[in-house]
């Protein structure tokens, strides 16, 4: 299951874990709903190898502020503490993936 990330704890994730992805979505929008389910999939197969997150937009903008999100879902891959990569948009499983092992 991905983890709940919020303003409050995302710093420290970033910094405490080697590779890390989170995705930027909200309940409204379609093409989050769309890829949600790959998330969770992708946190249960990579569980213990990378953390994988969602951050709610409306809950929370500091931290979408800050890595100048504009449209969702946006995902966002984190290596050594260093934003490696950024995906906006629906994507495929295979393209996530692809992406997500680039930082292991």
């Amino acid at each position: 299951m991905a983890l709940q990330v919020t303003d409050g704890s995302f710093n420290e994730l970033i910094a405490k874990n080697k590779a890390v992805v989170v995705d930027f979505w909200a309940e409204w929008c379609g093409p989050c709903r769309m890829i949600g389910p790959v998330i969770e999939e992708l946190a249960d197969e990579y569980k213990g190898k990378a953390v994988v997150g969602k951050m709610n937009v409306d809950e929370n903008n500091e931290i979408p502020g800050e890595y100048n999100i504009r449209s969702i879902p946006t995902i966002l891959f984190f290596k050594d503490g260093v934003l490696t990569d950024k995906l906006v948009g629906a994507a495929p499983k295979n393209l996530l993936e692809e992406k997500l092992k680039a930082i292991l």
